[in-house]
């Protein structure tokens, strides 16, 4: 089987940047909250992967069809319609429903987590959801912090 690159990929531009350009006001404000506590959880800097996604750490796949690269460990994306959080194993492990039981209003995609506003969330309920998506890729994949 041929590889291919990943669509998404960690680019050089500036996460503050692409903060500062975030409209409405809220929304950006919703973004720079999520910069800190994704930091603070990882405990790593973030880096943009495509025009709008704002990651933290890097993992090496290989799937049973040949296909591999490289993907963040974790991020969150501030879409027009939704903040979108990006916790890599998904939601079918461990105390994962529990979790998202305690969160507050959401939608759930494949690895997707999908919010309006952070003030619709417990935001301590999702610092333990994204440190439970870390524990699990780091404990199944080859990662990098960087």
């Amino acid at each position: 089987m041929a590889k291919s690159e990943n669509k998404t990929q960690a680019t050089k531009v500036d996460v503050v940047d692409f903060i500062a350009a975030i409209e409405p006001d809220k929304k950006r404000e919703d973004a720079a909250t999520l910069v800190a506590l994704f930091e603070r959880v990882t405990g790593l800097k973030p880096v943009m992967w495509g025009p709008a996604i704002v990651g933290y750490g890097r993992y090496h796949y290989n799937y049973d069809s040949g296909r591999e690269g490289d993907l963040m460990l974790t991020g969150f994306s501030p879409r027009k319609a939704n903040l979108v959080m990006y916790i890599m194993p998904g939601y079918q492990f461990g105390e994962m429903a529990d979790m998202l039981a305690r969160l507050g209003k959401h939608k759930l995609g494949k690895s997707c987590l999908y919010i309006k506003k952070l003030a619709d969330i417990d935001l301590a309920v999702l610092e333990e959801i994204v440190t439970a998506g870390l524990v699990y890729m780091r404990e199944k994949y080859e990662t990098w912090e960087a």
